[in-house]
């Protein structure tokens, strides 16, 4: 049976902050928080992130304290508190309104990049608190009405979840569940697995871990079997569960697997992915020299196959 344990805490994991859910109904802490000199404030511009250090290569997030974030704060963005990091309130507040938020902030603070690009360099829990900042203020932004009724909504819950102003209903953050995995076979031609080259991709010759999201009424192993199966029209059997990584990029969970092939041929599903194949071991140690790359190091897709590789065959 094939049960591979993760080796280390994925990308985008380990949010450092006490998210006092049971607080952010208390309106009297919540201004008391949102006033404080001691606050800190994660600012989203249309969905980057605010980083200094990048051009160094070493990317470090910027979290303002609540004076030099006033104009960012006056500028009528949605905003939500975080959590509490070692008892000192953190909140989110989006600036997208602006068309170029670097006057709003004190001269030498950094610049807003795109978080995926760096995360991977990120000291540990940065790139958690600013996926949970993005993905809080993309809600935010998008959700403004009512899907019920089509009237405007307000925040609650300290912006954790918006009120319908018309009907009274109740929304909260929308997580999509994804699973992503890596088939892997063992048989007379050896330990491999099947990675494949997505329409979605550019132009280069990246491969990577199958991947769809979550349908209604189904399992997490029978999404897993599903989408393998429809993208490459290979079987497979047990789905054993790794980890999971927040990717909010908008708005996902990435359950990870790894899944035991039942069958090896492969038909290429060309709306889905340009290219499938096994690979070996070796081969994927010197994908280089192969002509290859494999997925960006922050994502769960590079996990599950570097944790293949170091398990025993």
């Amino acid at each position: 049976m094939l049960s591979i344990p993760a080796s280390r805490p994925n990308a985008y994991t380990g949010n450092p902050l006490d998210r006092v859910s049971e607080r952010r109904d208390d309106a009297e802490f919540v201004a008391a928080a949102l006033a404080s000199r001691e606050s800190l404030i994660i600012p989203v511009w249309r969905s980057k992130s605010l980083l200094r250090g990048v051009e160094s290569g070493a990317p470090e997030a910027v979290l303002l304290t609540r004076e030099a974030a006033e104009a960012v704060l006056m500028a009528g963005g949605p905003w939500a508190l975080l959590g509490l990091r070692e008892g000192t309130p953190v909140f989110a507040v989006d600036c997208s309104g602006a068309e170029d938020p670097l006057p709003l902030l004190p001269d030498g603070f950094g610049t807003f990049q795109d978080l995926r690009a760096v995360a991977g360099l990120l000291p540990p829990g940065e790139a958690s608190l600013l996926a949970h900042a993005r993905g809080l203020m993309h809600w935010r932004t998008r959700h403004r009405f009512c899907g019920a009724c089509g009237h405007a909504c307000e925040p609650r819950s300290a912006g954790n979840s918006m009120s319908c102003t018309n009907c009274g209903t109740q929304h909260f953050p929308r997580t999509d569940p994804a699973v992503i995995m890596l088939v892997v076979a063992r048989d007379e031609g050896g330990d491999r697995c099947l990675l494949g080259h997505s329409t979605r991709f550019p132009n280069t010759a990246m491969y990577s871990t199958l991947a769809g999201f979550v349908e209604p009424g189904e399992s997490l192993e029978e999404a897993v079997r599903r989408e393998v199966f429809e993208e490459t029209g290979v079987r497979v059997g047990a789905a054993h569960y790794h980890s999971s990584q927040p990717w909010p990029f908008p708005s996902s969970i990435m359950l990870g697997f790894h899944a035991e092939a039942l069958s090896h041929d492969i038909t290429v599903d060309p709306n889905e992915l340009r290219d499938a194949r096994w690979f070996t071991r070796d081969e994927i140690r010197n994908h280089k020299n192969a002509g290859f790359s494999l997925p960006r190091v922050d994502s769960i897709a590079r996990r599950l196959i570097e944790d293949w590789l170091e398990s025993t065959p």
